[in-house]
């Protein structure tokens, strides 16, 4: 038996809504949630490595993959340890993380990605205007201008889209992200309920 954390992994631009689908399905019983902004956010700073990529982070500087990675491992062992996380029971829904190449390579000893859901959106400037507005709703208006979100989709399309290279093309489902939330979870659960099935 592998001892390797099976997992889906949630995909797409800044504002395709990894989140929110996430959040529901890992209220969904047999499915965890895990997002690296919670991770990092629930960052014990009292701990070597917490003080190490709080350093990163003080310094505006991004938190190198090596770190980001062993944060992930550690943070999935306490997960399991609380049980709020059950290894071999509970679908790993990862959000966030591999976010890059290296990434990807080095979580690969400790998750068995069964299926990347890849969350499309063919109209940029739909993905653009969903982005200014979250951005607004959560009052900061300097995420809001224009050229800050197109940065952000710009830096997604050099650095994480690559990530998708890692992945065989046959565990890839492409799901519409535009449409009501509850039109794309129905997508999103096309593609991993029959996963989930074959693992009972």
């Amino acid at each position: 038996m592998s001892d390797r954390h099976d997992a889906i992994l949630l995909f797409g631009p800044p504002g395709a809504g990894k989140g929110t689908q996430g959040t529901v399905l890992g209220a969904t019983p047999g499915f965890y949630h895990l997002s690296t902004g919670d991770m990092f956010r629930g960052l014990d700073r009292d701990t070597e490595l917490g003080q190490e990529i709080v350093g990163y982070m003080s310094a505006g500087e991004l938190v190198p993959d090596a770190l980001t990675v062993r944060l992930f491992s550690e943070h999935l062992d306490i997960l399991a340890t609380s049980g709020a996380y059950r290894p071999g029971k509970d679908l790993l829904i990862l959000d966030g993380i591999p976010r890059s190449l290296e990434q990807a390579t080095l979580i690969d000893n400790a998750v068995d990605v069964l299926a990347v859901i890849r969350l499309v959106a063919k109209d940029e400037n739909a993905l653009v205007e969903r982005l200014r507005g979250r951005a607004l709703k959560e009052n900061r208006p300097d995420d809001a201008k224009e050229e800050v979100v197109r940065r952000r989709l710009e830096v997604y399309a050099a650095e994480t889209r690559p990530v998708l290279g890692h992945y065989d093309a046959s565990r890839i489902h492409e799901i519409d992200a535009i449409g009501l939330p509850s039109r794309v979870l129905l997508r999103v659960l096309e593609a991993v309920v029959p996963i989930q099935e074959s693992r009972v």
